[in-house]
């Protein structure tokens, strides 16, 4: 970088609300730069500023008198030569990416960030330590949005407030919850940038409010240790966290289907009459999950079992087998606690499998199930004694995991983690407790079950946990319209920080409330959120089967529509294992200005959903993105334009949803489970409109069950895109085989929306076919015959 640029990339810093004063006694005593890294020296102590990527800078500071520690539990992304450029002046040097550029002011000592020349942030008040917790401050712009800091249901423009960095449960909460089961230090900017503190002890990450220009990260110890994060758009932001921090593998494909779930099955009878009732009713179910029963009849005195309570599943293994005839898995519960009473207490202990007191002994103490001990994962033998659990499981049929409890939800101070010579506190661990209990299945399964893939539903984690697969809930909503209305935030937000798997319990969880209108917009705003799993307190039933009939009916819709997506909503699983990229994305991603909006939302790229959230909502504002596009309601054909706020009427039968132009939507034929589904026959729906004269989009397709299996190159992509010019519509197909896959055929019936005359010829490879047009619903129908690798080009003469 020469210096002309330098001056100009300070003066632009310079003129901006970023240039505040950091603590003025401090000022650069030296530098210097060991290879990748530069080092800075001050009075209070040293930093070191790595690149990892041109857009990804890490900064740490070590106070005089500590040690620099590199452990970290989120980042994976190994540092990359990017070519640094590191340019001193009389007042400041600079230490220059392709992109990220950190500028360093020699007295009074200040760091800032700049992306490609533009002012990103800066330090304001440097480190600090102040009544027990240490801290770093950040300057902010004046109309600067913030988003991050967890799961919580504080407003999606979340600045102006402060966030306790410590998991925890809000049993029953509604349409606002500050403190959810998975916080994480991680705050992100409408200006495209993302600040993620690398230390999880525990401590608060204030948004601003004071109202003093300040964001402020504060924890009670460890790492002083933060990632720059910064991109041209929000999929730059999200591909450079997730290369950063990890990627979310795709899940078994039978995680995108229904589940029957409630608080809980008792015997293996009532589990068995459940799973038929929902053949009877033609309900589509992929999975049963099996609540705290399945080991003991208590809901009190039992918990650490883990092992089947024979008196109520005499059969459980033989059980398990029939379901999977059926296409249905079986999912248990787990939790991490070891109570007392349990028939495993003796045997952890004999093990060395539990955290500890100051002592060294066993560390027990009450809570709502019983007193107990806590399996320490921060020891390899209480790691190896869990993971056996799972392995005996396993081998006896069982499917899935569903961790509770795993905050932990009563984690005491006092409680020490760890091998003798290198215990923890509770406090230091607490928030990466889920994290690393996910770890720990996700790296059981690579090492004795290295082609499957884990389905682990967990409801605490920390940054980073998506890349062991896990898939968070929000909790133990209450089962009202405060917790419905919670939901949409709550979902967007941590999938913009990472863990793109969060849902809710459909219907509401807590609480003996039976509501048969909110039970049902819960379920259709759940077929498009990433896990359909209806759950709750058995006292008003979650399964649609014993909902009335009406609700019945609107239900079936919905699981119905849910099957029938299943390769539009693959395809985005398999895009978010690529890039990052969340199922569900705010507004925000498209419209710099909707810096607030939570109401209406994209899945994927293609669909706006606007959930109904009021009981007999009569109207519904929908914001429809981007000036000058064209929408599309997935019900009517009805066209909405781009970048304005409609008043829409709801209907019962379904939610507002829109299709944006140009866009293609894979869909199947609607299964009992995805052990039946095939993409071997696929309803190709094509949104035309004058307007737009190209589109593409693809369909991803794999056994569903293979881990890794685009690595291993057992695959196929079928890519899609139009062109339109001239009274012409071009419509290609192109397919992509994985070096491992043998080519598989396929057919399409492409359906073209939105043709307004009956064409004049349609041909497929120059060859002229028969069609179909319906004037009433503008659609023109074309089928492809069944190929192996289909490539086609199909040209309808308008």
């Amino acid at each position: 970088m020469t210096n002309i640029t330098t001056a100009r990339l300070l003066l632009g810093l310079l003129c901006s609300p970023l240039a505040f004063a950091q603590n003025a006694g401090r000022e650069l005593h030296s530098y210097t730069r060991h290879q990748d890294t530069l080092e800075l020296r001050t009075g209070d102590g040293r930093y070191l500023i790595k690149p990892y990527s041109a857009q990804v800078v890490e900064t740490t500071f070590i106070p005089n008198g500590e040690q620099y520690d590199p452990a970290s539990h989120a980042v994976v992304l190994a540092p990359v030569d990017v070519g640094a450029t590191l340019t001193a002046g009389e007042r400041q040097i600079s230490f220059a990416t392709p992109g990220l550029s950190v500028v360093v002011e020699r007295k009074p000592f200040r760091i800032s960030y700049l992306y490609k020349g533009k002012p990103l942030v800066a330090e304001k008040g440097g480190y600090a330590r102040v009544d027990k917790l240490e801290s770093i401050e950040f300057a902010l712009d004046g109309d600067e949005a913030l988003y991050g800091a967890g799961a919580r249901a504080a407003g999606m423009n979340r600045r102006g407030q402060r966030f306790q960095l410590y998991n925890r449960a809000d049993y029953g909460y509604g349409k606002r919850s500050m403190l959810l089961n998975t916080t994480m230090p991680l705050a992100l900017s409408s200006k495209k940038y993302a600040l993620h503190f690398d230390n999880p002890q525990a401590g608060w990450l204030d948004f601003d409010s004071r109202r003093d220009g300040t964001l402020r990260y504060e924890a009670i110890g460890g790492r002083k240790t933060y990632q720059v994060v910064a991109g041209d758009s929000w999929a730059d932001v999200m591909a450079n966290y997730t290369a950063l921090t990890g990627r979310q593998p795709l899940p078994p494909r039978w995680a995108f289907g229904n589940f029957a779930s409630r608080f809980g099955y008792k015997t293996e009878q009532e589990t068995r009459a459940v799973v038929e009732r929902f053949a009877q009713e033609k309900i589509p179910l992929d999975a049963v999950v099996l609540d705290l029963f399945w080991f003991g009849k208590e809901v009190k005195g039992t918990m650490g079992n883990l092992a089947w309570d024979r008196d109520s599943f005499p059969n459980a293994e033989r059980m398990m087998a029939d379901f999977r005839k059926r296409g249905v898995k079986t999912v248990l519960i787990t939790e991490p606690f070891v109570l007392t009473t349990s028939q495993r207490w003796q045997e952890a202990v004999r093990r060395q499998a539990l955290a500890t007191d100051g002592a060294g002994k066993p560390a027990t103490y009450d809570f709502y199930f019983g007193n107990t001990g806590l399996v320490d994962l921060y020891r390899p033998e209480g790691r190896d004694w869990f993971w056996n659990i799972y392995k005996e499981l396993k081998a006896g049929g069982v499917a899935g995991w569903w961790g509770d409890l795993g905050e932990p939800e009563v984690h005491p101070s006092w409680v020490q983690h760890g091998p003798d010579g290198a215990k923890r506190g509770a406090d230091q661990v607490h928030n990466i407790y889920g994290h690393d209990w996910a770890r720990l299945i996700a790296e059981g399964y690579r090492k004795d079950f290295p082609d499957e893939r884990p389905f682990i539903l967990m409801r605490a984690g920390y940054s980073g946990s998506q890349r062991f697969g896990m898939i968070p809930w929000s909790g133990d909503v209450g089962r009202s319209w405060g917790g419905l209305q919670s939901q949409v935030e709550i979902a967007l937000q941590m999938g913009m920080q990472g863990l793109a798997y969060m849902h809710s319990d459909l219907g509401g969880f807590a609480g003996p409330m039976l509501d048969d209108e909110l039970y049902v917009r819960w379920l259709q705003y759940g077929v498009f959120q990433p896990i359909f799993r209806p759950h709750a307190q058995s006292d008003v039933a979650p399964e649609p089967v014993f909902r009335s009939e009406r609700a019945k009916v609107l239900a079936r819709e919905a699981v119905w529509l849910r099957y029938a997506m299943l390769p539009y909503n693959y395809t985005l699983a398999f895009d978010n294992s690529q890039t990052g990229m969340p199922l569900m994305r705010p507004i925000l991603f498209e419209e710099d200005e909707a810096t607030a909006m939570a109401t209406t939302y994209l899945w994927g790229r293609d669909f706006l959903v606007s959930p109904v959230v009021e009981p007999g909502a009569t109207r519904q504002e929908v914001h429809f993105p981007v000036k000058d596009s064209v929408w599309f309601d997935f019900h009517t054909g009805a066209q909405h334009r781009g970048g304005i706020t409609e008043v829409v009427k709801p209907v019962d039968a379904h939610i507002p949803v829109y299709v944006r132009a140009g866009a293609f939507v894979p869909m199947a034929k609607v299964v009992q489970s995805t052990r039946d589904y095939s993409a071997r026959q696929i309803d190709l729906h094509y949104y035309h409109h004058p307007s737009v004269a190209a589109g593409e989009g693809r369909m991803y397709d794999d056994d569903g069950e293979t881990a890794d299996a685009y690595a291993k190159g057992r695959y196929e992509i079928v890519r899609f895109a139009s062109r339109h010019a001239a009274g012409r519509l071009e419509i290609s197909l192109h397919t992509e085989t994985g070096k491992a896959q043998s080519p598989q055929e396929r057919g399409f019936a492409l359906k073209v929306h939105n043709v307004a005359a009956r064409p004049r010829a349609v041909t497929v490879d120059g060859r002229a076919v028969r069609f179909s047009w319906n004037g009433r619903q503008g659609m023109l129908e074309v089928a492809l015959a069944p190929r192996r690798q289909p490539s086609a080009q199909v040209v309808v003469t308008l």
